[in-house]
Formats: structure tokens, sequence, C-alpha cells
């Protein structure tokens, strides 16, 4: 468990926020405590975890400026890991019934709030910034601070743990602890778009374009179907390599969706400098062998209690789980770019086509082929998985495999020929 240590010594004024120092992390003891994270106004202290970052993050207690609100949201989480219902006509033996799981995937009970800010002193003078705040206690309950710590000291260990930072993670720039208990991380404003923000955008235009001429230039309509396949193909790019060097590095994302995968732009145009990056971090999962044999945290509870449902049972086993786990989140976020923006508005929606994969067809892709293939509102999207040979298919196929063993793991999704575009 965490807990907030206040000290006032660090603390100064600006804009009517307290702002205080950023200092490095270290391993000495807090109140007789193993472990601390020292972050400009959070200092979180953890029982028996020997864990050392090196990563700097801003020094000036003034740095920051805060501008306009941007909106919130919310964390999707997955909150279950339920089995199948069988029946007799469902074509699978009772051995391959027990590896089927769904995820019921909810959204947190942690609102999030972005604001725009700048950094106003030092070496990035003038650089742009996105602020994420946690709410405090009073308002979010311990599961914010512990959310915001974790998120905190991911991204400080992502970030020290190479000479080259994957330019596929947002990038952590510092922070600040308001007197309320808020905790404000600074972002590296590398794009306010989501691919949620994108997937929408494009299925609008789908909507206005499509029933408004029904006799679309085919020449036009070949052009704007073309690069809407390279831009849904390079944000995947972006996602599997952002996952791979977080698997690569030992850390899990856990909270994979729309929402959190940024992009620097979402016009199809512009593809060749799209930039897609992975953010929230804060349900992240330490799965290296010396963590998994510890014993489970409590952001990570539900995940092993997924792994032993699953058969994951010794620290193998369950690092294995994790990272097949992460590569489920992944196929559900595949499935939803590829059918939400080749899809009117209202035609597909991340729940309704996870619960038709899930629980209608029951992750037999092929059958789901068939039966998008009859609805001419997903037409384009079957024709989109169906590049290459069914390239798109058999990814999706499997990454969302009942059996959890036999996920790829995420460098093989990277190097994939429908990721790297080969099929195009």
């Amino acid at each position: 468990m965490y807990s907030l240590i206040s000290l006032p010594k660090f603390r100064h004024q600006i804009q009517g926020l307290p702002i205080c120092n950023c200092i490095k992390t270290s391993s000495s003891g807090v109140h007789g405590l193993n472990f601390r994270v020292e972050f400009p106004g959070i200092f979180r202290t953890r029982q028996s975890q020997q864990w050392r970052c090196s990563a700097s993050l801003i020094t000036d207690p003034e740095a920051f400026q805060v501008g306009r609100f941007l909106g919130s949201y919310g964390f999707m989480n997955i909150t279950s890991y339920s089995g199948f219902q069988g029946g007799i006509n469902v074509g699978y033996s009772s051995e391959d019934v027990g590896k089927l799981r769904t995820q019921d995937v909810g959204e947190g009970s942690v609102k999030i709030r972005l604001y725009e800010g700048r950094i106003a002193q030092g070496p990035l003078r003038g650089t742009s910034v996105i602020f994420k705040v946690y709410p405090g206690q009073k308002a979010g309950g311990a599961e914010a601070d512990m959310m915001a710590a974790n998120e905190l000291s991911t991204h400080a260990f992502l970030q020290s743990s190479s000479k080259e930072i994957c330019q596929n993670l947002v990038i952590l720039l510092g922070g600040f602890e308001t007197k309320t208990g808020e905790q404000w991380l600074a972002f590296r404003n590398d794009g306010r778009y989501s691919a949620a923000d994108y997937a929408k955008t494009a299925s609008e235009k789908m909507t206005t374009a499509l029933p408004a001429d029904a006799f679309w230039n085919p020449f036009e309509r070949e052009q704007t179907i073309g690069r809407r396949r390279y831009f849904v193909v390079r944000i995947f790019q972006g996602i599997s390599s952002g996952l791979a060097y977080m698997h690569d590095h030992d850390r899990l994302h856990q909270s994979l969706g729309p929402a959190s995968v940024v992009l620097n732009t979402k016009s199809e145009r512009e593809a060749a400098y799209l930039i897609a990056r992975l953010r929230d971090l804060a349900f992240s999962v330490d799965i290296s062998l010396s963590s998994l044999e510890k014993g489970p945290g409590t952001l990570s509870e539900g995940l092993w209690r997924r792994g032993i449902s699953a058969g994951a049972f010794n620290p193998i086993e369950k690092r294995a789980f994790g990272f097949a786990d992460d590569m489920y989140e992944a196929g559900l976020l595949f499935s939803y770019l590829a059918f939400v923006p080749f899809c009117e508005t209202g035609a597909m929606d991340s729940f309704s086509l996870q619960r038709l994969l899930e629980s209608t067809f029951q992750l037999d892709l092929q059958a789901a082929r068939e039966y998008c293939l009859a609805d001419d509102r997903l037409l384009e999207a079957v024709k989109f998985l169906d590049l290459g040979d069914g390239a798109g298919w058999e990814l999706l196929q499997a990454m969302l495999n009942p059996d959890f063993r036999k996920r790829p793991i995420a460098e093989a999704v990277r190097s994939h020929r429908f990721v790297t575009g080969a099929v195009l």
C-alpha cells in the first residue's frame, strides 16, 4: 500500500498551486520503510520492495504553468474474467471450453482530468505539456493515489531503462501535488487526439460521404479507403512497437484501449508523419521474475486471479500469462481499429464488437467473418482484414486465441506482414 508523506520544506506556490522540486528516486528508507519514489510533492513508500530508478525529472520548483481544461475520462480496466457458457452446438471440446475466457471491461471509478500547460523556466522553457490530474484521496480514494504512484514509477523506470527512449510511449517530464492532494503528472504534449477520436471522426466521414452521393467517384473512394487502411496500419505499428518495448523491459500495460493511444495527427493525409504513443500506465505491472516471486500488488490482483483460472501457477507461467493477457487486450484494440473507422456511425462500437467476437462467436474469427460479410455496413472492415489473403483475420485470430499459451508475443505481432504494411 502506498502512503503519502508531506515534506513542507519543498513547497512553493505558483498560480495558486503548490509545486515542489523533482528529486531523483532512491532506495533509502523513509520512516523505517525500504522504498520510496521521490517526486514533486509526492513521496511514495512501499513495504519491502527493492527497486531503483535514476531518472531525473523537472527540478525547477516554478517550472510549470497550467493552462485551460481539456476534458476528463476514466481508465478502462478489466473487472472480471469469466468463462463462456457452453452449449450442445458450440463445437468445442470440454478442454477447450475450460480455456475460453472473456474479459469484462469497465470504466474505473477514478476520473482523470486533462489540462494543457507549458514549462516556463529552464532548458525546456516553452515546451508544451499535457497535465494528467489524479484526484486526491478524498475524491478518488486510496486507489487514485496508488494509480498515480504506479504510473509515475513505471514511466520513470521505462525512461531510464535504455539510452534511447521509445518514441511510442508518452514522455513524463515532471509534476506536482496540490494542497488538496491531487497528483498532477506533466507529459510532453505530443498530441491531443486519441485513437478513439480518430475512429469517431473517420466513422462520421463514412456516414456523411456515402449516403450523400450514391455514385461516389470510384477512384476517389478507392483513394480514401486506401489512405484509411494505411493510417490504421500505422496506428497499430505504433501500438505494437510501444507494447514490445514495455514487454522487453518486463512491464505490462493492462489498460489498452482506444483512449489509451495518443496520436500527433488524425489527418489521414498526414499518415507518413503519424506517431502513435501509449499512455495510461496506471495499471502497469512489473512482470520480472524477482517481482513475481514477491507476490501480487494491489493493482495486479485481478490479473493473477485470471492467470490462476487459466492455469498459470508458477512465476514462469504467470509471466507468460501476463504477456498473453496484454496481447489479448491488444487484439481487441486491433479489432476496434479494423472495424469502427470503416463503418458508418452506430454500425459498430467497441463493446458490441467485443460481445460479437467473444459471446456470439466464441472467438471463432472465421464464423465472425462470414457474419460480417453479410452486413453491408461492415463490408469495408471485412475487406481490410481480408488483405494479404486474410492476413488481418489471421493476426486477429492469433491474438485472440482462447489458449493464452498460443498467443503471439508483442515482437511477433510487430513483425507480422499485416502490421508491417506488406499487404497494402
